[in-house]
């Protein structure tokens, strides 16, 4: 069922274009897009290990900015932002605002590193008026920590990675989605 869509992807790693688009994706998901850059960085290191360091960096420079962007959507465009976090959870304005003036940073630093969508905290940081500079810090470190981490493992175990993953494509796919849906269900529940 995946197959076609892995193998498309594991084609396009070497397209020219690879790296802006990966940076584009980057860039939406930490600001308003659902899926995750993993789905196009991971078979791009995959295929091209040599630059699994270069790749991490696009990623966490694009997300990074892509975070300023929605911290810019929660800072200025309060009405909206407090609608896309009340889809999510009801009272959660009063929730994400109570929660950032006691545990800001490590929000920012712990939720950039699982499965709970970055926009979620992008959006909430500057709904909350979370100083900005420490903010870019913050997202700076924990998703370069998240993304490079991931490099670093490809880089190294690469080759049996991928020969593992493609034998059980299926069930990486389904277990990906189930995190996908995961990390927005856990913020309602949260």
């Amino acid at each position: 069922m995946f197959r076609a869509l892995y193998d498309w992807v594991l084609r396009m790693a070497h397209h020219r274009r690879a790296n802006g688009a990966l940076a584009a994706v980057s860039f939406a998901e930490s600001s308003f897009f659902p899926i995750p850059p993993d789905v196009m960085m991971v078979p791009m290191i995959l295929t091209r290990r040599d630059q699994a360091y270069r790749i991490a960096a696009i990623c966490t420079a694009a997300s990074v900015l892509g975070g300023i962007f929605g911290y810019a959507i929660g800072y200025f465009l309060t009405e909206l932002a407090q609608q896309i976090l009340e889809f999510f959870r009801h009272n959660a304005f009063a929730d994400f605002t109570a929660a950032y003036n006691k545990y800001g940073t490590w929000l920012i630093l712990v939720k950039g590193l699982t499965p709970i969508p970055f926009k979620l905290v992008t959006i909430a940081s500057g709904l909350s008026h979370f100083p900005l500079g420490w903010f870019i810090i913050l997202a700076t470190i924990t998703r370069g920590a998240r993304f490079f981490i991931i490099a670093a493992l490809l880089k190294r175990f690469g080759e049996p990675v991928q020969k593992f993953i493609e034998e059980r494509l299926n069930l990486f796919a389904w277990a990906f989605l189930i995190l996908l849906i995961g990390g927005f269900a856990a913020v309602a529940l949260i």
